[in-house]
């Protein structure tokens, strides 16, 4: 390391010492230029300044209730043709014994994404959240990404805000993180640029913040994006939530290449892995959690992630499609015991959450929503 860098590197030491905001600038050298094991030890000051040495998870299902997908995004491995073997669409019982078994399974969420149906209306997706809904009121309903969103509004010829409202009239309780990818334009136009680009889905979740719907927030990296198109979409997603207080946590994404349009690129490594968990904790000071995506990360990174700025390693994640499909070689679901033995083994408290970051007071599958476990901030309402 030259003076140089030294110097700049002590600079930002101090910065995040004291609890100071880093630039973009900031963040594009530590991206560039400092180690992981540094970037690791000051990401996790900031974790246990903000979550102490708890590490949260919690109880939940998939559902992704249709893979017949108008978009062909090169990234993807889950959509389907409507005429191909592989596509399927959930009827309503199918739906209802999804939701009958997270029931059994004591789940207190339910995450639902899926394809963007060509033949399917707004109605149909209403629906889903509806059936759910009504099959067992008390379960938490996480729901359709902003890039759903998106095709929800084109379908209908309405606003982000109406078709929000529809849903939230359904049942719906949060949303997902999902389909942000990378916001820079020239990154979208190579791995997704039919899609919703990434200042409609900013505009989507900054409508729900303002109707009070919590949402997560996600960045899908080792693809084709570089240093700078990763710290510029933490550096707008850190805008929007000074705005409006609204994401729960950030999940980074990593890209899993196998079965898709870019299965020519290689993996991110581990190593790749805990140095975004450590910069999204150093980056965005305003969210109170980075999640751990043991589905995606493998149980051994997402545990050495506790100690790289995450405080969150999700859930059960039973039927999980969309990154099995493009290769994740997890297994399709964690029970209790086995996340708080990867907790426990991390050095860390397991502590059970709800979606929105209250505690789950739990009798066997019998649950109660207990207090808040990190005071969000007030969102800004319209």
């Amino acid at each position: 390391m030259n003076s140089q860098h030294a110097a700049r590197q002590r600079e930002l030491e101090e910065k995040i010492q004291q609890g100071e905001r880093l630039t973009f600038d900031d963040g594009l050298f530590l991206d560039e230029h400092v180690d992981l094991l540094t970037l690791g030890r000051w990401a996790n000051l900031v974790r246990e300044r903000k979550n102490g040495n708890l590490a949260y998870y919690n109880t939940n299902v998939h559902l992704n209730p249709t893979n017949v997908c108008v978009y062909r995004c090169t990234f993807c491995a889950f959509r389907s043709d409507l005429k191909s073997p592989r596509g399927y669409t959930f009827t309503d019982d199918m739906i209802r014994e999804r939701v009958l078994e997270a029931k059994k399974q004591g789940a207190t969420e339910i995450h639902v994404v899926g394809g963007l149906h060509h033949q399917k209306p707004f109605d149909w997706y209403v629906h889903v959240v509806r059936v759910i809904h009504e099959t067992w009121p008390q379960l938490h309903i996480k729901a359709w990404t902003g890039v759903e969103i998106n095709w929800f509004s084109y379908l209908t010829k309405k606003p982000y805000r109406w078709v929000l409202e529809q849903l939230m009239d359904a049942g719906l309780g949060s949303m997902p993180g999902g389909g942000a990818e990378i916001f820079d334009t020239d990154v979208r136009a190579q791995i997704c640029e039919h899609k919703a680009d990434g200042q409609s889905w900013l505009d989507i979740h900054r409508a729900a913040h303002e109707l009070g719907l919590r949402t997560n927030a996600t960045m899908l990296y080792g693809h084709v994006e570089q240093a700078r198109h990763r710290i510029d979409h933490l550096c707008r997603l850190r805008a929007l939530q000074d705005d409006t207080g609204g994401f729960q946590t950030f999940i980074p994404l990593a890209f899993h290449p196998e079965n898709t349009g870019m299965a020519h690129i290689p993996k991110p490594s581990g190593l790749m892995d805990l140095k975004m968990i450590a910069l999204s904790r150093l980056m965005l000071d305003n969210f109170d959690h980075i999640k751990a995506y043991w589905i995606m990360l493998s149980e051994k990174i997402a545990q050495t992630a506790l100690s790289f700025g995450a405080d969150d390693i999700d859930g059960t994640v039973v039927h999980e499609l969309i990154y099995h499909d493009a290769g994740a070689k997890t297994p399709e679901g964690l029970t209790v015991d086995q996340l708080h033995h990867l907790i426990r083994e991390a050095g860390r408290e397991p502590v059970e959450r709800d979606t929105l970051y209250r505690r789950v007071i739990r009798n066997g599958a019998d649950w109660t929503i207990g207090e808040p476990l990190c005071a969000p901030e007030s969102l800004t309402v319209a």
